[in-house]
């Protein structure tokens, strides 16, 4: 295990913010708050968003007549190519974590992981599910929420504030329904018990990798073929049947000791050689593991990161030994590159601000084959890239930083 608190190891890559992309989007449209980012084999960038998010002042061109000149609220899924040009684009009920498969097929966490054809929209197939919720709620696949001319809604930046305080009458009977809602449906379950947090298709294995939000989080592993329950783990690797009903089991303090199950907020990545990793936000760390579970390291960050937590998503160097992690932090507002050899902090970039560079929300993060990183913020309602300091673009802004 290792611990840091952000003091770099050795030189940290190098990247420069690219104000030139995306290009301005069309149709009047104006992005909600990203949910989901991927890159697929041709380095085009896809993105899920919010539309609903979107406020009323944000929405006025909707109105009959409009009254402003912006905007209207996007599809949900939009692919953009290199030069930031958007190319496809459909719209699906929103939520949280994509992936592209080489046909072209997306797959979307929606209460469980839905894989659309891109071409129109359709939905092919989804993977099984419980028929009900933990919490309460829909379940399924829901009709879209009434979408009103010039009406949004604005709900998504209740992670960086304190819960709403509940009566002891209301919190007794959370738990007692918490308690039977766990009996009827164990750690166990093969099917998809919770929300989605991120998705990986991994097509040289035929696998589907999913986070499901269940119990502080459960790494799982589908036939990508015919969505069959093929393996899954928590934290440290143990079988699903060990994973704690007791959220004591689950609770983190910032710089308190590691729960000895995911604490929330899981999201994975696989690297090139087979490990899986696995960032377990809500305490302040990432778990690595090869492919049947076994584990192998645990990587704590910024351990006295409170709120949502400090290692949000993963991914890799593009690099064929994939030498660094990147790790995209919301509530510290950066991205932190870690060896991946040792999970030891070599660098940042990012601090909280809405400036060119700077994040607000930053929720999701991949990387293309050039080395390009690309950002979606869910509060700010934004994508970014960042090129290498190296590359024939980055020498260009750096030319462009240096004119009076």
């Amino acid at each position: 295990m290792f611990i840091n608190s952000g003091v770099f190891a050795q030189t940290a890559p190098n990247f420069l913010v690219d104000p030139s992309w995306p290009n301005p989007l069309p149709n009047n449209w104006k992005l909600g708050g990203i949910s989901g980012l991927t890159v697929d084999q041709n380095d085009n960038v896809w993105v899920l968003n919010r539309p609903d998010d979107l406020s009323d002042m944000e929405l006025l061109a909707e109105l009959e007549p409009p009254i402003s000149l912006c905007c209207v609220r996007p599809p949900s899924v939009i692919q953009f190519d290199k030069a930031g040009e958007v190319i496809s684009y459909f719209d699906a009920p929103q939520g949280h974590g994509m992936d592209v498969d080489d046909d072209g097929f997306v797959y979307i966490g929606q209460d469980t992981v839905r894989k659309y054809d891109s071409r129109n929209g359709e939905l092919v197939a989804e993977l099984m599910r419980t028929p009900e919720r933990e919490n309460g709620g829909r379940v399924g696949l829901v009709d879209p929420v009434e979408r009103i001319p010039g009406k949004g809604t604005l709900e998504h930046a209740n992670v960086f504030m304190p819960s709403s305080p509940v009566s002891s009458a209301e919190l007794t009977a959370k738990l007692a329904a918490q308690t039977e809602f766990r009996k009827m449906y164990p750690p166990e379950t093969k099917m998809i018990v919770g929300g989605i947090e991120e998705i990986r298709v991994l097509e040289e294995s035929d696998e589907l990798l999913v986070a499901d939000n269940y119990l502080g989080g459960r790494v799982l592993f589908f036939d990508l073929d015919t969505f069959e329950f093929k393996r899954g783990w928590g934290a440290y690797g143990k079988p699903l049947a060990d994973i704690s009903i007791d959220d004591v089991d689950h609770a983190y303090a910032p710089n308190g000791p590691m729960p000895k199950d995911f604490a929330g907020h899981l999201t994975v990545n696989i690297s090139h050689d087979g490990l899986v990793y696995a960032a377990d936000r809500l305490a302040n760390r990432i778990h690595v593991t090869d492919k049947n579970g076994e584990f192998l390291n645990e990587f704590i960050l910024a351990p006295s990161t409170g709120g949502g937590g400090s290692t949000g998503g993963v991914a890799f160097s593009p690099d064929p030994e994939q030498r660094y992690l990147y790790i995209s932090d919301r509530m510290n507002s950066r991205i932190w590159f870690l060896d991946r050899a040792d999970g030891r902090v070599v660098g940042q970039i990012g601090s909280m601000g809405e400036n060119s560079g700077q994040f607000f929300g930053l929720h999701m993060l991949s990387v293309d084959s050039q080395g390009n990183i690309y950002t979606g913020e869910v509060d700010s309602f934004r994508m970014q890239r960042f090129v290498p300091a190296g590359s024939p673009k980055g020498e260009l802004l750096k030319q462009v930083a240096e004119m009076p």
